[in-house]
């Protein structure tokens, strides 16, 4: 009984070692494998594929066929900031955020020049929603200027 105990509890050991590695093999490597499906209309963390944002900009802005190379191009200058200063080691955490913070303002700075003021103002709008969610998604109120909160109306 003790040596038909022994044998299930090494069986699982090895068959719990080796899960992983077979798992493993059946899944490509990481540079092969396609996007992650989005799930709940949220999209996964990780650095935004230019050519999907583009897509995407395309589709709600009606960006022109002059436009949509331009926007790409700001786009993929944009990541590979990104990626750089996500690599620089001798940045602090706060140093790397302010960074990044700018390479995106400069970036929609950009393609905002890019577009007509009917997608401008469209553009406007979808950045106004991105700050409300980014916003929401941190702790803490918003930044104000300093002052103090209004006292409730008085009935």
């Amino acid at each position: 009984m003790l040596k038909q105990c022994l044998l299930v509890l090494v069986a699982a050991g090895l068959i719990s070692i080796a899960a992983p590695f077979a798992a493993a093999q059946d899944n490509p490597p990481n540079d092969q494998q396609s996007p992650p499906a989005q799930e709940n209309g949220m999209r996964h963390h990780g650095p935004p594929d230019p050519a999907e944002r583009t897509a995407e900009l395309t589709k709600h802005l009606k960006l022109t066929s002059d436009q949509q190379p331009k926007v790409l191009a700001a786009l993929q200058s944009e990541r590979s900031q990104m990626e750089s200063v996500h690599q620089d080691s001798s940045l602090s955490q706060q140093d790397r955020r302010a960074k990044m913070m700018d390479i995106r303002n400069t970036t929609n700075t950009q393609i905002r020049g890019l577009l007509d003021s009917t997608q401008q103002k469209k553009w406007d709008e979808m950045q106004a929603r991105r700050e409300e969610r980014m916003g929401n998604r941190h702790q803490g109120p918003p930044p104000d200027s300093g002052s103090q909160p209004a006292p409730p109306p008085s009935n």
